[in-house]
């Protein structure tokens, strides 16, 4: 997930490293790098230019910590900004109204509208113990119908049995008296998309508004669209008053400019975002949580979350305090690579992990498990105090646990220094939230 951004934020921090000091001459090559980044991402070019803007007067205003570098500094400045521009706090969902709440989906064609609306459903359901009623009013694409009559069987959410022939102003009519009759918490209603933003979409559209009063529009946005995005989301905005958006495609190639400029640019709140097909691959989009990704460095709290849904609460609350202690040991590290394996496949829970960016991309190319089988091999391979104590692996005991491992010495010496790296980051996370 935003890959491309991590890694050019990563090539910018990398050279900020390099200075002792910050200053307004060695900061404008910098600065200037990281507004290229931003431009590449697809963060819109009014986003980018306020935002480099901010980070130059606090860098260059910013009294310099003795326990802490310039670079932790200016890492930090950007996070900040980075969470201004996205929002800052959480924007939860509007459901304090006479049930049943009505929430319209809208969107461009192919964005995700109807796996997204079951996907909401089925969070609703499990978050917010809501009864919820699933009303497909898209007749322009004939699949749409049965794709969200088989989303809402298999998360065994209720569906209203919309007919192909029928117009969606008449769908709606009749699906939400038999929601009032049913007593439905929430009515979830996935409305036709068309290739572009036109005016027969939007009529539609504004007739279907008229006739529900929902209480939320969310807009479901492609996060792969780039620069048109803010065009798309500022025409239905202007049309129909959206209240929020949910941004699918996440877990794709992404490049970040529409989480960073959706907010700043139409004020529309981002409230969902979608990470992948399954329909718990769903959540809450936190502007800290998601800057803190973006520089990789990392988001315990989601992966605290995404392990208690996996496993027991006592096996869960043992996993927090192991990761929110900052400073695990490979004793813990294989503990918990053998619980975290019941979460699924290792590259969608190791980039919350920091700095694990570049490793969980490098999973992601690899689609067996055998480098995970083989990080476990070689943690086996150690002694318990090898495991509780790293310092005193030496030459001689990293070449036996090789040998015992079926690895190489270089593999064992590439997994301590991933080690040692998240260890750095833990630390940096612990001093950042004393300090700031």
């Amino acid at each position: 997930m935003l890959e491309d951004l991590r890694e050019k934020f990563e090539k910018v921090f990398q050279k900020v490293q390099s200075r002792g000091i910050i200053t307004e001459e060695n900061m404008a090559p910098t600065l200037r790098e990281l507004r290229l980044s931003l431009l590449a991402a697809d963060v819109h070019y009014k986003v980018a230019f306020e935002f480099i803007e901010a980070v130059k007067v606090k860098a260059l205003g910013e009294k310099v910590m003795k326990s802490l570098s310039p670079h932790q500094v200016f890492i930090k400045i950007v996070q900040d900004e980075l969470e201004k521009i996205m929002g800052q706090d959480v924007s939860s969902i509007n459901l304090n109204v006479q049930p049943p709440a009505v929430i319209l989906m809208v969107g461009l064609q192919g964005s995700g509208k109807t796996t997204t609306a079951a996907k909401l459903g089925a969070y609703l359901k499990k978050n917010n113990k809501k009864k919820v009623f699933l009303v497909p009013a898209d007749v322009s694409r004939p699949a749409a119908i049965d794709q969200l009559k088989i989303l809402a069987q298999s998360s065994d959410l209720s569906f209203y049995d919309s007919k192909p022939r029928e117009k969606p102003l008449k769908i709606v009519k009749r699906a939400l008296n038999e929601a009032k009759k049913g007593s439905y918490d929430c009515v979830i209603i996935d409305t036709a998309g068309r290739l572009h933003v036109d005016k027969e979409l939007m009529g539609e559209l504004e007739s279907i508004k008229k006739e529900v009063e929902p209480v939320e529009i969310l807009l479901v946005m492609d996060a792969m669209v780039g620069q048109d995005a803010v065009h798309v989301a500022t025409s239905f905005h202007e049309s129909l008053k959206i209240t929020g958006a949910i941004l699918t495609k996440l877990d794709g190639d992404a490049r970040g400019g529409v989480a960073l400029s959706l907010r700043h640019v139409t004020g529309v709140p981002i409230k969902f975002v979608g990470l992948g097909e399954k329909t718990d691959y769903f959540e809450v989009f936190d502007p800290k949580r998601m800057a803190s990704r973006i520089l990789d460095r990392g988001d315990i709290v989601s992966l605290v979350e995404k392990a208690k849904n996996a496993f027991d609460e006592e096996e869960g609350e043992k996993l927090s305090k192991t990761l929110m202690k900052g400073d695990f040991t490979l004793e813990d590290f294989l503990s918990q690579l053998k619980m975290l394996k019941k979460m699924g496949p290792m590259e969608d829970w190791l980039k919350f992990l920091p700095g694990m960016g570049k490793l969980s991309k490098k999973l992601l190319q690899r689609p067996d498990t055998r480098h995970i089988k083989r990080m476990e091999a070689i943690l086996s391979s150690m002694t318990v105090q090898e495991r509780r104590s790293h310092t005193i692996l030496n030459g001689s005991r990293r070449l036996r646990i090789a040998k015992g491992s079926g690895t190489s010495v270089s593999e064992v010496n590439r997994l301590m220094k991933q080690f040692m790296q998240s260890k750095k980051m833990m630390k940096n996370m612990k001093k950042f939230g004393k300090l700031f």
